[in-house]
């Protein structure tokens, strides 16, 4: 699965990607992250549907989300292990996720590849 970010509370852009390594265990890629950097923030696969602009800024702690990590850094590429027992048929969206004031800096939509 894979898909591009969408900018909320900071301007953002990057693609993320889920990978299945010859392990057969599951990272999450973010790819060209550019975004601000904040206090706390954290890489969130999620329940909650990525909506453009305000509106998509606060749905991500609505529902199921699994953390991932901290981000480790908000310019350039990174991987985050995806736990085995995670069903990303359930969990649709990635949310670039600030804990601290709990809000979007940005998502992205995971739709399946060929």
């Amino acid at each position: 699965a894979r898909g591009t970010l969408v900018a909320h509370e900071h301007d953002s852009s990057g693609t993320v990607e889920v990978v299945r390594l010859p392990d057969g265990s599951r990272v999450l890629r973010l790819q060209d992250l550019r975004t601000s950097d904040g206090p706390k923030l954290q890489v969130w696969l999620a329940d909650a549907p990525v909506r453009p602009g305000r509106d998509g800024w606060f749905v991500f702690d609505d529902g199921r989300h699994v953390d991932l990590g901290p981000l480790k850094g908000n310019i350039g590429s990174s991987n985050y292990p995806i736990p085995p027992d995670v069903d990303l048929a359930a969990l649709s969206s990635v949310s670039i996720w600030c804990d601290r004031f709990n809000v979007s800096f940005a998502a992205a939509a995971l739709s399946p590849t060929a």
